[in-house]
């Protein structure tokens, strides 16, 4: 064979070869693409994300909490202290997850609703209905918060969310992907208009209906607070006599006696008693669960047994008395039962004991607030309408909550009413909660709708009288990550103190050291170092202190310093700092 020839030969041996390494690659390239498919979600909502400006700051900045001294009010210090945040919410919500993670026991939020009537501004321009993005914005948007939001909530934590028709579908997906789908607890329909009163008579429809979605930061976490009633005793009220012993039989794997007309009298009490039994027809549902074995071997035998034959089956019911009476058909052409039952033996005991006993009832999901909707203008003291949602929803919905000592967010908080309904709630039922409001100043809304309504409610506003409470007002604020400026330390040290008391729920300072700080509430202190040389002086200063301290030192390395303070550390707790205020405090002194 010639040598070209030999040549050609080996180059087409070779692209063969190559080929075929190729198709194998390209083939195992192909099913391993298949597998990742597989294994990703093939249901749920798909949207063009778009970028946020206020986003996008948080990648360059530290969002941080500037307190307004000016706009504190301070009623009594042994009440908590409320927080209402003026603001960018992302940019709060941020700021709430270094302070607050899983410390929240109930979220309510009134988002945009995205009607395309300026009431959405995404990047500082509003959402119109010719926007062919006004979903995937509204989305981006949303997503992005509800995340922040989920990190604070507590594992028995709920959220409220009011929502209407232009996005229920779509936040109702959202919420299964972002909770989960197994956390959806409910969804409460709320009438908010008056039906036929209208002065849109160009309108086709006329809505009345809003959307309250719930969901739970965790499965079976959140146990609602379910309304109840006395337990009724009054048709517990019928008394069995056996004249004569019955003839017994086996049935059913059941011991069976059977007790025919003269046998026995079934006497009616006129007034209802622990100790009589209730009678109930052995019909429709009741003939697969407490009426079953009526359904599966009573029902039939008065061909058997006759008419009008009361049957007394042992080793069934939850009374306590070890077995249930049953009574056959009286008539040839009836099929229908009566079977008698005592009072449930918890039921029994409790109210044997003189406690009394509650029956909890299911909660509804419907409610009609139209006539609170339609008084809605003043309610506060400010006539701010957009969005303003009644007190008594809102109250309503946080009683859900079984903690009267519940901390309560809203971050698109608007006019306030979530701060009111928790101080009138506190008001009526004694409890201790407390509320962190957030809300941007657009159309000056903080300033002249949410903060007056908050005063209004402490202090009292016309012939409202004040129901008392604590404010501390914020600003969301930022510190620059690579600027290791004099300026930027100095307002990291201030504003990182002032989050670690928001943190801590210490606001009263009680030392102002150069190198170390100390604040306090009714019953705790919070000390933080700054500069780790300060230890031994933080501790003499301390010494004549009676209370238990959470103690946060500010380092650049790694240190635990619990050899610094095991000699107090039955006063005092070392808490860490928030990763995200220690990495900036690091950059910047560093």
């Amino acid at each position: 064979m010639a040598k070209s020839e030999k040549e050609q030969k080996f180059k087409e041996h070779s692209r063969c070869h190559i080929s075929n390494l190729e198709t194998r690659k390209l083939k195992d390239e192909v099913e391993r693409l298949k597998k990742e498919l597989k294994l990703k979600k093939k249901y749920g909502l798909v949207w063009e994300d778009k970028p946020e400006e206020v986003v996008e700051m948080c990648k360059k900045k530290l969002p941080v909490l500037k307190d307004v001294k000016n706009k504190e009010i301070i009623t009594d210090k042994n009440k908590p202290v409320n927080l209402l945040i003026e603001g960018d919410n992302y940019h709060a919500l941020s700021v709430l997850n270094y302070t607050h993670a899983k410390k929240i026991d109930v979220i309510y939020i009134d988002p945009p609703y995205n009607t395309g009537n300026k009431d959405f501004i995404f990047n500082d321009h509003y959402v119109d209905k010719e926007d062919f993005y006004r979903h995937s914005k509204w989305l981006s948007f949303m997503e992005k918060r509800l995340k922040l939001a989920k990190n604070l909530l507590k594992d028995t934590g709920v959220i409220f969310i009011s929502i209407d028709d232009n996005e229920a579908a779509q936040l109702k997906m959202l919420m299964d992907q972002i909770f989960g789908e197994e956390n959806f607890v409910n969804a409460f329909y709320v009438q908010v208009r008056y039906a036929q009163k209208t002065l849109a008579e160009i309108s086709d429809y006329q809505k009345l209906i809003e959307q309250v979605l719930i969901y739970s930061r965790t499965k079976n976490g959140f146990k609602p607070n379910k309304p109840s009633e006395e337990y009724d005793l009054s048709k517990f009220k019928y008394r069995i006599i056996e004249k004569k012993k019955g003839k017994k039989i086996d049935l059913g794997g059941k011991k069976v006696e059977i007790f025919l007309p003269g046998q026995y009298q079934i006497i009616e009490e006129k007034a209802g008693s622990v100790n009589l039994l209730k009678a109930t027809w052995a019909t429709g549902a009741l003939l697969r669960t407490t009426a079953k074995f009526f359904a599966n071997y009573l029902e039939e035998r008065k061909t058997i047994d006759g008419l009008g034959v009361l049957y007394k089956v042992y080793g069934i019911g939850e009374d306590g008395l070890g077995y249930r009476y049953f009574t056959g058909p009286k008539r040839a052409e009836a099929t229908k039962g009566l079977f008698f039952s005592g009072v449930p033996s918890s039921r029994r005991e409790e109210i044997e004991n003189g406690n009394g006993s509650k029956k909890e009832k299911p909660i509804v999901n419907f409610y009609d607030y139209s006539a609170d909707f339609g008084n809605i203008r003043h309610e506060g003291g400010v006539g701010f309408r957009s969005g303003k949602k009644p007190v008594k929803l809102l109250k309503n919905l946080i009683n859900l909550h079984k903690n009267k000592n519940a901390l309560v967010l809203d971050f698109f908080a608007g006019s306030g009413s979530t701060g009111h309904a928790v101080l009138d709630l506190n008001n009526e039922d004694g409890g201790n909660r407390q509320f962190i409001l957030s809300t941007n100043n657009e159309e000056n809304i903080c300033t002249d709708f949410c903060y007056p309504r908050i005063k209004n409610v402490i202090r009292g506003w016309g012939r409202n009288e004040g129901l008392g409470g604590n404010l501390k007002y914020f600003k969301t604020d930022f510190v620059d990550y690579d600027e290791p400026t004099d300026r930027n330390k100095i307002k990291l040290t201030k504003q990182a103190t002032e989050m670690l008391c928001v943190k801590e729920g210490t606001f009263e300072q009680v030392i102002d050291n150069e190198k170390f700080k100390i604040f306090k509430n009714s019953d705790h202190y919070t000390g933080i170092i700054w500069d780790q040389v300060a230890i031994l002086a933080f501790k003499k200063a301390i010494k004549d202190i009676k209370g238990k301290f959470s103690v946060y030192v500010f380092s650049l390395t790694d240190e635990t310093f619990d050899d610094e303070f095991k000699d107090v550390k039955q006063k005092i707790g070392l808490s860490p700092i928030p990763e995200a205020i220690l990495q900036v405090y690091r950059r910047i002194f560093k």
